[in-house]
């Protein structure tokens, strides 16, 4: 069995902490910059907003039973396999993978899915807002989806209606402004608490907070993408920095969560 000191583990939850500290800064900037998009949306096309507005029936169905956005289990135990060598056949076997294992796989995932990303982005900014249509849905599913396999690579399963609203907390967190972000790690702090837990998945049947959130994270491809064929570059961008900071953003809050555990349960040994 191979667990890590708990000298070890508090020197990693350490960086997580500094880390959490990190997304409360900037404040004004956050705020200026998503002003001009909450008045773009004013001139936003119709069936755009349309689009937007069926991410409230998808979300609500991942939260329920997953949806068509569930993801194998075998993909992801080989993908840690290829790129560590630690061969695991069940969710349970990742109690005796180290942290850093999960923690490099993860990162490395994070890191395929944002070159898919940026080639995704540039593919639908052809058409400039016309196919972010197309963009907006096919994005969606790719955060799901990475977060699952982060998920996943810390020993969670995603058919778990818990683990689903604890995903869709990580994607609120990487959308969400400062604020938001704190009200979030407070309310994560406090995830396993069965009770809590409960209370949190009442308050997302709707997820009308995540998808005002992901939509204002379109505001700058509407913009930009308005000019078809600049569009390539826009998306391209967009789609990378969204991505990347969603799979750092869950690593980090899987990475504390299974680090906690871990502790806990040395004390309850010693």
């Amino acid at each position: 069995m191979i667990m890590e000191s708990q000298h070890e583990l508090l020197a990693e939850l350490k960086k997580i902490e500094k880390w959490e500290k990190d997304q409360k800064g900037g404040w004004i900037w956050d705020k200026l910059i998503r002003l001009p998009f909450k008045l773009l949306d004013k001139f936003t096309p119709k069936f755009i907003q349309n689009k937007i507005g069926e991410l409230l029936d998808e979300l609500g169905s991942f939260i329920q039973t997953g949806g068509r956005y569930l993801f194998s289990e075998k993909a992801v135990f080989r993908f840690l396999e290829k790129t560590s060598g630690w061969e695991v056949t069940q969710l349970s076997d990742f109690d005796h993978v180290p942290i850093e294992v999960m923690k490099e796989a993860s990162l490395k995932l994070g890191g395929r899915r944002k070159q898919t990303a940026t080639v995704q982005g540039a593919s639908t900014g052809v058409g400039g807002v016309f196919t972010l249509a197309i963009d907006i849905p096919a994005i969606l599913a790719m955060s799901l989806t990475t977060l699952q396999e982060i998920a996943m690579l810390h020993g969670y399963d995603p058919k778990d209606k818990k683990e689903r609203v604890f995903i869709l907390k990580c994607l609120q967190f990487s959308l969400a402004d400062v604020v938001g972000k704190e009200a979030i790690l407070k309310e994560l702090s406090q995830f396993d608490s069965e009770a809590k837990s409960r209370d949190m998945a009442s308050q997302l049947q709707g997820w009308r907070e995540v998808t005002l959130t992901f939509t204002e994270q379109f505001g700058f491809k509407k913009l930009l993408q308005m000019v078809p064929v600049a569009g390539i570059l826009f998306g391209a961008i967009s789609n990378r920095f969204l991505i990347g900071d969603l799979a750092e953003a869950g690593t980090m809050l899987y990475q504390k969560r299974r680090i906690l555990e871990r502790l806990k349960k040395e004390e309850q040994l010693t």
